[in-house]
């Protein structure tokens, strides 16, 4: 049981690791269309820089999510299980909108075209909107609770699961998101886009406020326990210090307290989850840790592999970020170096 538990907690950090790394991800793509300013061949200019930004480090954040499905399946088979049927039509939707975001970024400047940059950049958008929106009603269902019968199946229906409180968990990780993309722009840019994007991300930490923090205590009162009233109390701090830090443009500070913002998020649901990993909206039908765990040695055999080969991701990951991690502007955008349409059917035919 023990184990069971740590492996509980190692799936929240897997989780804590990709919310905070792909969210300012997700805050990029769906500022694509908002940030730039100018003429047309300014804006495409100043889209690349957002899209530059985050292009080293966009598929590595996105391991956090591989790495959290594949220990969730292998530590807790009954809950991947039911999580995974259960919530079958949002996640395949989720899953769409990221191969089309992954296509974008990796063929986006291929081709030497606007209206093929324009159809990447819209794939790139919808992308981020998407699953910003629909991870935080998953994660607003699964801290409510499912209706979930003795073997431990969903049968609500996809209908049930947009409730009013998931939907304004919904739209909770889409403000926070949106907040952490614009404080990671103003942090990785240079000119007018930097002060563009701080100048957002001021009024953004506002929004944020009202919004997660009306959620927190929703899920706090009705949902969850009494530890937790701490992960609210930190988010509500964290938040208030982004407000002052972007209006000081700070933006470093910013961006750290934005992320312990969505720490504490983290905390807030698995807290109110455990001991269960799906809670039941009656409460009698609840899956609980011990229930959906693997065997002892299988949970045995993942935290020596989990021990050994975490420090290596770590390591590589912090690596990238320090090689990338100057400020980009206009000036460092070359000329468009894709193929034209033409050179393409001339190799092809």
């Amino acid at each position: 049981m023990d184990l069971a538990i740590l492996w509980f907690v190692i799936i929240a950090v897997l989780w804590t690791g990709y919310l905070v790394l792909e969210g300012f991800d997700f805050g990029v793509g769906m500022l694509l269309s908002i940030l730039p300013r100018g003429d047309k061949e300014h804006r495409e200019k100043e889209r690349r820089v957002l899209v530059n930004t985050i292009g080293p480090v966009w598929d590595g954040n996105e391991v956090w999510l591989l790495t959290a499905g594949g220990a969730t399946f292998a530590a807790f088979p009954e809950w991947y299980a039911t999580m995974f049927s259960g919530f079958y039509i949002p996640l395949l939707i989720i899953l769409v909108g990221l191969v089309a975001r992954g296509v974008a970024f990796e063929y986006r400047g291929k081709i030497a075209d606007p209206v093929w940059a324009r159809r990447c950049d819209q794939a790139i958008q919808l992308g981020s909107w998407i699953p910003a929106v629909l991870w935080g009603v998953a994660f607003g269902n699964l801290v409510r609770g499912l209706l979930l019968d003795a073997d431990h199946q969903y049968v609500g229906g996809f209908w049930a699961l947009l409730n009013p409180f998931a939907l304004v968990g919904g739209l909770t990780t889409l403000t926070l998101f949106l907040l952490h993309g614009a404080v990671f722009v103003a942090l990785k840019t240079d000119g007018e886009i930097r002060d563009r994007a701080q100048r957002l991300a001021s009024g953004l930490a506002v929004v944020a406020l009202v919004v997660a923090g009306g959620w927190a205590i929703w899920a706090q009162v009705a949902y969850s326990v009494t530890w937790t009233w701490g992960a609210v109390v930190v988010a509500a701090l964290a938040l208030l210090g982004v407000v002052a830090a972007t209006r000081a443009r700070r933006e470093g500070t910013a961006f750290t307290l934005s992320a312990v913002t969505l720490v504490a998020a983290v905390v807030l649901i698995f807290g109110s989850m455990y001991p269960e990993v799906i809670p039941a909206v009656d409460g009698g039908n609840s899956l609980t840790i011990a229930e959906a765990s693997s065997t002892d040695y299988t949970l045995t055999v993942m935290t020596w592999v989990a021990v050994f080969l975490t420090p290596v991701v770590i390591a590589y990951q912090s690596w990238t970020y320090w090689v990338f991690r100057r400020r980009l502007s206009t000036k460092d955008i070359p000329a468009p170096a894709g193929l034209s349409w033409q050179k393409i059917k001339d190799a092809a035919f």
